[in-house]
Formats: C-alpha cells, sequence, structure tokens
C-alpha cells in the first residue's frame, strides 16, 4: 500500500505538469506565431512480483505478475501546424505559410528563430533596419541584418512570396533590390530550445537550420506581406483536455486517500 502512494503522488505529479502546459497554450491564445505544446506520459520501472518460473514443479507460467510504480512526463512536444493567417494594417507584417522560421540576431549576438512576423523599421545610424517589436534585428538569406537606405520610401517597400525585398522603379513596377529575408527550416523542429519572445535556439537534436534561398530539397515557405500568422491553439480542445487533467488529478488524489485508510484499518488490527 505504500506503493499505492508513491504511485499515486507520481499521477498528481505528472497532471500538475499537464495543467501547466495547458494553461500556458491558453495563456498564449492570441501569441503571433504560438505553438501548441502537449504533454507526453511514459510509465516508470516495474516490480516484478511474480516471474515466469515461480511454480512448484518448474513449469513456465504465460504471464509474469509485474507491478507498475507510476508515471512521469517524457517530453513537452509541439505541433508546428501553420496558424490562421489574419489580416493585418501593418506593411510590415508577415506571415510564414509553411514549415520555415525568421531568423533574427539576439542581444548575445546568436541567432533565434521565431515564426512572429510582426516586424517593423527602426531608423539607425546606417539606415533603417528591420526588426521584431523588441528591436532584435531580421536577418537575411545571407545571415546579415537587412538595412535600407533612408532614400527608400518604407511605404513603398513590398516584400515578395519567396521574401524577396522590392521596391518601385520609374514605371511603378515593384523590382527586387537585392536582399532577400531569410527563411530557414529544421528537420527536426521540436527539438528546437524555446527561449522567451517566441524565439528558438538551435540544438544538436534539431539540426543546423536549413536555408531555404540556398537548398532546393525543401518545400518553400511563402511569406505573406500584410497578415500575421495567428497561434494554432485551439481552445475547445484545450479546455476538454483540462477537463480530463482534472478528472485524472482527483483519481489520483483519491488512490491516495483509499491506500491511508487501508493502512489505518490494518493499523487497526493490533487493537
Amino acid at each position: 500500500m505504500v506503493r499505492s502512494l508513491w504511485t499515486a503522488a507520481t499521477g498528481m505529479i505528472a497532471q500538475q505538469t499537464n495543467v501547466d502546459t495547458i494553461a500556458n497554450n491558453l495563456a498564449n491564445v492570441n501569441t503571433t506565431g504560438y505553438k501548441t505544446q502537449t504533454n507526453e506520459f511514459k510509465t516508470l520501472l516495474y516490480q516484478n512480483i511474480q516471474t515466469k518460473t515461480t511454480s512448484a514443479n518448474g513449469e513456465q507460467k504465460p504471464s509474469t505478475a509485474q507491478v507498475g510504480l507510476g508515471v512521469r512526463n517524457a517530453s513537452i512536444t509541439s505541433n508546428f501546424k501553420t496558424g490562421n493567417l489574419l489580416a493585418s494594417n501593418s506593411d510590415t507584417a508577415f506571415a510564414l505559410d509553411g514549415k520555415g522560421f525568421f531568423a533574427v540576431r539576439g542581444e548575445d549576438g546568436e541567432s533565434y528563430y521565431t515564426r512572429n512576423g510582426d516586424l517593423q523599421f527602426t531608423l539607425g545610424t546606417n539606415g533603417n533596419m528591420l526588426a521584431t517589436k523588441d528591436g532584435l534585428p531580421v536577418l537575411s538569406t545571407e545571415g546579415t541584418p537587412i538595412i535600407l537606405d533612408t532614400n527608400y520610401v518604407l511605404s513603398s517597400v513590398t516584400v515578395s512570396k519567396d521574401g524577396e525585398i522590392c521596391y518601385p522603379d520609374e514605371k511603378n513596377n515593384a523590382q527586387p533590390i537585392g536582399i532577400r529575408i531569410g527563411v530557414f527550416q529544421f528537420a527536426n523542429p521540436n527539438g528546437l530550445e524555446k527561449e522567451d519572445s517566441n524565439l528558438y535556439k538551435v540544438t544538436a537534436a534539431s539540426g543546423q537550420p536549413i536555408n531555404e534561398a540556398t537548398n532546393n530539397n525543401v518545400e518553400k515557405t511563402r511569406v505573406v506581406q500584410g497578415y500575421l500568422e495567428g497561434s494554432n491553439v485551439q481552445v475547445v480542445d484545450e479546455m476538454v483536455n483540462m477537463i480530463v487533467a482534472q478528472r485524472a488529478y482527483e483519481l489520483n488524489s483519491k488512490a491516495i486517500t483509499a491506500s491511508d485508510e487501508m493502512m489505518q484499518q490494518a493499523n487497526n488490527l493490533r487493537r
């Protein structure tokens, strides 16, 4: 019965983490480019109560008797399915329709990746730099910050579906200016390390970034100007998951209560 107390306790701890994950999904239901996270579970070690060769005459038994010792969280995976594209009045709003990520340069000089295309031009010493709302430079396909000369009228700047930055010529036809917004993919996006501000960091599990501009073996991501990718959180599904997790937590707590009552009854046998 002591075993049952610890087993049920592991269930309560696992379901608490599950509720934490669901709460984070609901909290980010309106976060641009947010990806739903899902809790994955796995069983703990099993204890052998009886093996296959414990019969009196040494005959093989068809099955063993093993008691599970509980559950733990195996991983928290993200669903990278593209969210709904939401129209925006901003000329520097970009949605990614595909598997790609924007690249930005962090304050520590390292490259980070994001699906949040809510960008803006900031005036610097070298010109107008395309950056995130936090001021982090957005990188081109060459891995350098995207900076436009101050002679450009920013409201006339457009971006093609492959990320090419264009500007109208004398005939008012949009022409590429030789700068392309970097879009990168990963062999295993779930291996990316999650940072704050909806950023992701490269790890050994994710693999190195694949530059869509130089690799023709990947499906190209479409850059959509004037739109933002909404969160792919499904509120109804999350509410159902929360109810299921709450019921599982309640059942584990009742198992602890039942085990405690059984131990009390066993102690009363001495009286």
